[in-house]
């Protein structure tokens, strides 16, 4: 008996029914591209805004994380952010020489760098964040009453099993967010 194989058809990117792909050996191509057109508008926002400032995403990044942690270390945003040194070190100059962050010493041990935006950086972090809530607030709303529970289960299955409960502790929880890492 020979077998059949049937190549089920693309599935509609509109399609809000929760269809599946049924070939594993099929790249999912519209949810990969899907993503990646998805994240250039979510970050085409703030990238215009951050233009005029003559910045670029990386230090929409690190103003983010340190507006949302402050005091957060410097070992812990290049944890976050998976990028060199001298990659952080660069934008970090240039946040904290234009008056957008400040980096202090740690109280305990004066070797810890701890970063704070100063309420200049603070404001540009909320118009940033302002920016982008928006245009989730768009998409949740044509989605429906579900769309927030279930992109925070869909994004968070796209987080290596390892590290997830480090990011729901961050990104989630009571009191101040904290980057640990799993």
């Amino acid at each position: 008996m020979t077998d059949i194989n049937i190549r089920p058809a693309r599935p509609d990117p509109a399609d809000t029914t929760g269809g599946t792909i049924l070939n594993p050996a099929e790249p999912a191509w519209d949810i990969i591209e899907l993503m990646f057109f998805a994240y250039r508008d979510f970050v085409g926002d703030p990238d215009s805004a951050l233009a005029a400032f003559g910045f670029g995403r990386a230090h929409h990044r690190v103003l983010h994380f340190v507006n949302r942690n402050p005091g957060l270390k410097v070992a812990e945003l290049l944890d976050i952010l998976r990028i060199t040194k001298q990659s952080l070190g660069r934008v970090l100059k240039q946040l904290i020489d234009e008056g957008y962050v400040e980096q202090r010493e740690g109280a305990t041990d004066r070797r810890q760098r701890l970063l704070f935006v100063t309420p200049k950086g603070a404001a540009l972090a909320m118009k940033l964040a302002g920016l982008q809530t928006e245009r989730i607030g768009r998409a949740f709303a044509e989605l429906g009453p579900d769309a927030h529970a279930a992109a925070r289960r869909f994004l968070l299955a796209m987080v290596d099993p390892e590290a997830r409960p480090g990011v729901l502790a961050f990104v989630g929880g009571d009191g101040p967010a904290r980057w640990r890492r799993s």
